[in-house]
């Protein structure tokens, strides 16, 4: 039983989310999709990415019923956050059509390569 929850923990956290791929942000359509930034209040205060709209991966739970559209790109921190706000909205009937990163190595622009 323990053991069934670890790895059931392990694989929310850490394993990668399939068919979702590295996107950069500049080149994606906004027009058709929602950009939902999931990285906390603070951080996206600090660097915030204009036409996103800020759910945290703590609050999706309660709030992503204010996600307007079923399409969704994801803002990340980091992959931790990318992929619980994956398999959550998806649960949820979502089709994510990508994320991006902010906080790869990247400087000039967040890359694919992420």
């Amino acid at each position: 039983m323990l053991l069934a929850i670890i790895t059931g923990s392990f694989f929310l956290r850490y394993l990668p989310v399939g068919n979702v791929k590295c996107k950069d942000l500049y080149n994606i359509d906004k027009d058709s999709l929602t950009i939902l930034d999931v990285r906390d209040y603070n951080l996206s205060y600090n660097d915030p990415i204009q036409g996103a709209k800020n759910i945290p991966v703590a609050y999706l739970k309660r709030n992503y019923a204010e996600i307007p559209s079923l399409s969704v790109h994801i803002i990340a921190a980091d992959h931790l956050e990318k992929n619980i706000s994956i398999r959550f909205l998806r649960k949820r009937g979502f089709k994510i059509t990508g994320y991006t990163l902010t906080g790869c190595k990247c400087k000039e622009r967040i890359s694919t390569v992420c």
